[in-house]
């Protein structure tokens, strides 16, 4: 009676379910990292997938977690896939007992005192499954300098997933880009602290936001030099925290030191706030003798606390800017 249902059963007995999967409208299909801890989604190009990524690792572009092509799946993706599957093996066993009851009936006798027949509720099912839709664009597309590979993101990425590399020009770039959104989202953030815990409590974490970024730059700068400077040799602990320092290490490696990217005045207030976040850093800003003789800033006396302010951190990202632009065009020359 049963006989469609019984073969159909058979047949799905260990048989696997493809669902594809859709590219966005630039070409790109969605991945999310399988760390818990991370869960970064990106996207990258459907035919840097097949022709570039290997089946052995990817890598998460934001933390850099391992692990084989096929474990790269979004939440979402998996989602539909056993919705999808679930759908199909319904569609399946709804369509062959729908055959057998359609069977059964007719070869049921007509004018009969004694009739049966067989219902089965309900046209037929789909059988294929529908593929798992893109998301949204993601708008910072990038392309890896060592292996060509493009993926997007949204906000920051720091590794290529097709071969790991580390971009130091671009993880550079994209730490000033932060420091700046930070800066300019102080007012948005003071507005909304002094309706919700007071101006006083405002005014002291907005000051902090601004601190903050003076000492992000530096690093930021630090770890790009760092990785700039690798080709060459190791350089002496901490050394690019130093500009003196940092712009003799320079020179001897690329005959040119920062007085050929930036100008007296622009070298002297960078001195200045290099010196600032130190004091920031360990002296909870409040000026000392040392301060003075080193930065040769006269607008304090000693025991005063410093003051930063916006145009401090604009030309501190355009100092660097200078600066890591000029350290890239010397180190593709040298």
């Amino acid at each position: 009676m049963f006989e469609d249902l019984i073969k159909e059963l058979e047949r799905m007995n260990g048989q696997s379910v493809s669902v594809p999967i859709h590219s966005d409208e630039k070409g790109y299909i969605d991945k999310q990292c399988p760390e818990e801890a991370c869960e970064f989604i990106f996207k990258v190009n459907e035919e840097d997938w097949g022709n570039i990524f290997k089946d052995e690792a990817v890598w998460c572009p934001m933390c850099r977690h391992e692990a084989p092509a096929d474990q790269w799946f979004t939440i979402d993706q998996v989602e539909h896939a056993k919705e999808e599957a679930f759908a199909i093996a319904q569609g399946k066993i709804h369509n062959a007992m729908r055959s057998d009851a359609q069977k059964f009936n007719r070869k049921q006798p007509r004018n009969s005192f004694i009739s049966m027949s067989m219902k089965v509720t309900g046209g037929p099912k789909r059988t294929h499954a529908i593929p798992a839709k893109a998301a949204e664009l993601m708008q910072l597309e990038i392309q890896c300098e060592e292996c060509r590979s493009r993926f997007a993101v949204i906000g920051s990425a720091y590794f290529c997933p097709a071969c790991g590399h580390n971009s130091v020009t671009r993880t550079f770039s994209d730490s000033l880009r932060k420091i700046r959104a930070k800066k300019e989202s102080v007012e948005l953030v003071r507005t909304t602290l002094s309706e919700s815990v007071g101006k006083d409590d405002a005014e002291v974490t907005c000051r902090s936001i601004i601190e903050t970024c003076i000492s992000d730059g530096v690093v930021a700068f630090q770890k790009y030099c760092e990785g700039m400077y690798s080709r060459f040799g190791n350089a002496p602990f901490n050394a690019f925290q130093r500009l003196d320092q940092a712009s003799s290490l320079w020179e001897k490696a690329v005959q040119k030191g920062f007085d050929a990217w930036l100008s007296p005045d622009e070298l002297k207030k960078l001195a200045i706030i290099y010196q600032k976040r130190h004091l920031l850093a360990h002296n909870e800003g409040i000026v000392d003798e040392r301060y003075i003789e080193k930065s040769g800033d006269a607008t304090y006396k000693s025991e005063q606390r410093i003051v930063i302010k916006d145009k401090d951190i604009d030309f501190l990202l355009s100092a660097l800017q200078k600066l890591g632009l000029g350290i890239e065009r010397a180190c593709e020359n040298a």
